[in-house]
């Protein structure tokens, strides 16, 4: 992925910014513990670095560990009667090529695990799952060739009038890139004008 210059970054602040976001800890109830850890070693095709039983800390590539996760013994599920909740909105996983995110569905479609959205936001490809617990995780594609012009493209008067996104079906998608059509016909967000919601 390509990384952005100081002065994008940062705006010349003299602030010291981290090198990285290292990882992401969730509080679950005991009763999910198991389900949690089992959803998030399949999307996320990870290992386990270390667990007992309440504290497990996952990883799925050079790092020790990207994910946690905690059950606590009066932890209570999000409400279903109050939305949104203030908290945690997504999490996000990229992916280098088009192709990877077809596979990514693919293999999640076979284990029963369906996108809750697949949107098209002009500098990524994405889709979001809903995790046991009812937490989002996105796995997206970056669409345009660097950082820099992403952030030129979220400046744009196309994004500003629509900053969510385009929605795509995912078999449509699927069968595009398995086709071999031009990616950046792919990538490419249609202009559907003013959207400022899901």
């Amino acid at each position: 992925m390509a990384s952005l210059s100081d002065d994008l970054c940062k705006d010349n602040r003299p602030e010291l910014s981290p090198q990285a976001l290292c990882h992401v800890v969730l509080r679950t109830s005991p009763s999910q513990y198991e389900r949690m850890i089992e959803f998030y070693l399949l999307v996320l095709g990870g290992r386990v670095s270390h667990k007992t039983h309440r504290l497990c800390f996952l990883g799925y590539d050079e790092e020790h560990h990207r994910l946690a996760i905690i059950a606590y013994p009066h932890a209570v599920p999000k409400s279903a009667n109050v939305k949104p909740v203030v908290g945690l909105h997504h999490m996000a996983f990229g992916f280098p090529k088009l192709s990877d995110l077809v596979t990514s569905y693919e293999q999640k479609k076979s284990a029963g695990i369906m996108p809750d959205w697949c949107v098209n936001h002009g500098m990524t490809i994405s889709m979001y799952y809903n995790d046991p617990d009812g937490n989002q995780v996105e796995f997206q594609v970056d669409t345009l060739d660097s950082a820099r012009a992403a952030v030129d493209y979220m400046n744009s008067p196309e994004f500003e009038e629509n900053p969510v996104g385009v929605d795509f079906d995912p078999e449509e998608f699927c069968r595009r890139v398995k086709s071999g059509e031009d990616e950046e016909a792919i990538k490419r967000r249609p202009n559907i004008g003013k959207r400022d919601r899901r």
